[in-house]
């Protein structure tokens, strides 16, 4: 093969958290990650560290109103339809479709305005890949419960899974549960609704709650494939390998450590058990989750059909306590890397990485890949009209889907698709900012909220038409 397959899926991704807006519109209920302020204090509510239970005065909370996608989707959607997008990886607000997450009957208007968005999609022949939740709990669910700490939640998620199936299983084909589920272990009250009190076990509860995660998993994947056989369910790992800052084999050690702790996701979504080393490891050091009988069982007997993840920048390791230098990344810092130029943002820029970690997970699974989240975030300086001359995204993308098709083509990597992150300007995740800019779009947004939320068409828009146009071969 000299490129990517004919029926290659190329597109984009977004998260309803951080672009939809319309936060108390139409029945829709309070979510964890509209109280993630911007500013000093979102880290710490992020993590669970501070308690941020309600809206306040203090602080300004971008997800309110986000880039107001709710009202704006089909202006979104004839953009995305006009680079030829053929997929559209987005989120679904749980508390749309239940307020609460605990009610008996689901919100018809929030249900209405999926199906109305997912049919915008098919108008622009966009095939939607749908995450079903992305950094999303409801609120009442996180006072009432402890959100994913308990274990009610995987009834919950079942629940509202099922709904989502029932009503779309006509509309959407590719599905994800959990978005970046290895995220719990950094930033647990966004990945699973969790915040701390000053006597918890904090990593005890992490692994309690990404248990339940795993288990609703593996149980609403039964489920979807009774409802329609031909739905494809994906995990989601916030990817990237770490390599060892030397090559002393205690570095290489660390290395291989912390990789383990984001691939023991991976194990249990695709081989369907805990593997061996994370079991050594929970049981020396009394981490181990509280189980059913039955848990093991659905993990089994209910893996996923293809693995999807992030890939922004890799990350380095070592044993050696001097070694401290560090640089921001996705959520959690690394050791910075002298061979590798950084963002902006701190985020290390490692093309090559991004083959390599294609590498190591169709290595380690044979399971089809999809790339659903890969960019740039960059401060973009639009002329009078909006429009942003970013050679710099363009480069950064091209040597990046170089590398994939390098993956694909001459390592037979099997891949589904590719969708960039970001492929219009949306509430960054992690500090909560809009100066830091991913799209191909423009919208007129500053970090205060202040603008005219106009969209507009960067130079990368033309560029990234080309390259779907020409499926992958025309990258300059």
């Amino acid at each position: 093969m000299t490129g990517f397959p004919e029926n290659f899926l190329w597109g984009g991704a977004t998260a309803a958290n951080q672009c939809e807006g319309a936060w108390n519109e139409d029945g829709r209920g309070l979510a964890n990650v509209d109280l993630a302020p911007t500013g000093s204090d979102r880290r710490a509510v992020l993590t669970g560290e501070q308690k941020m239970l309600a809206f306040d005065d203090e602080h300004y909370y971008p997800a309110k109103e986000g880039i107001d996608m709710y009202h704006r989707y089909k202006e979104d959607i004839r953009l995305f339809g006009e680079m030829g997008f053929k997929v559209y990886r987005m989120s679904i607000a749980w508390t749309r479709i239940f307020p609460k997450g605990d009610e008996e009957e689901p919100n018809e208007k929030g249900l209405q305005f999926y199906e109305d968005l997912f049919n915008e999609c098919h108008r622009y022949g966009i095939e939607p890949l749908v995450t079903i939740s992305h950094f999303d709990c409801p609120m009442h669910l996180v006072n009432t419960y402890g959100g994913w700490r308990s274990r009610k939640m995987i009834d919950f998620f079942e629940k509202y899974s099922r709904v989502l199936f029932e009503r779309f299983k006509n509309l959407v084909k590719y599905w994800l549960t959990f978005n970046e589920i290895n995220m719990i272990l950094h930033a647990p009250f966004m990945g699973a609704g969790v915040y701390f009190e000053a006597n918890d076990s904090r990593e005890k509860i992490k692994y309690q709650a990404a248990h339940h995660e795993l288990v609703a998993s593996a149980l609403v994947t039964k489920i979807a494939h009774e409802i329609n056989p031909d739905f494809q369910m994906g995990c989601m790992l916030a990817g990237g390998d770490t390599y060892p800052m030397t090559c002393d084999p205690k570095d290489v050690w660390q290395a291989k450590l912390e990789d383990r702790n984001n691939y023991f996701f991976t194990d249990v979504h695709v081989r369907g058990y805990y593997p061996a080393y994370a079991v050594k490891e929970l049981e020396r050091k009394g981490l181990f989750p509280e189980t059913q009988p039955e848990d093991f069982q659905l993990l089994k007997e209910y893996p996923v059909d293809f693995i999807s993840f992030s890939y922004y920048s890799s990350r380095c390791a070592s044993a050696d306590p001097e070694i401290s230098k560090l640089t921001d990344g996705n959520v959690l810092a690394s050791l910075k890397n002298p061979y590798l130029e950084a963002s902006e943002w701190g985020w290390q820029i490692d093309p090559l990485g991004f083959r390599i970690t294609l590498n190591t997970l169709y290595d380690r699974y044979q399971k089809p890949l999809f790339v659903v989240e890969n960019g740039l975030g960059a401060v973009d300086k639009p002329d009078e009209n909006g429009y942003v001359e970013d050679n710099y995204r363009i480069a950064y993308l091209r040597s990046h889907i170089q590398a994939m098709k390098d993956a694909v083509t001459l390592d037979g990597v099997d891949l589904l698709g590719y969708t960039t992150w970001g492929p219009i300007d949306l509430v960054s995740a992690g500090t909560g900012e809009m100066s830091k800019r991913y799209g191909f779009i423009y919208v007129d947004r500053d970090d205060q909220g202040m603008g005219s939320l106009k969209r507009s068409k960067k130079k990368s828009f033309d560029w990234y038409k080309q390259v779907i146009a020409t499926n992958g071969e025309v990258l300059n």
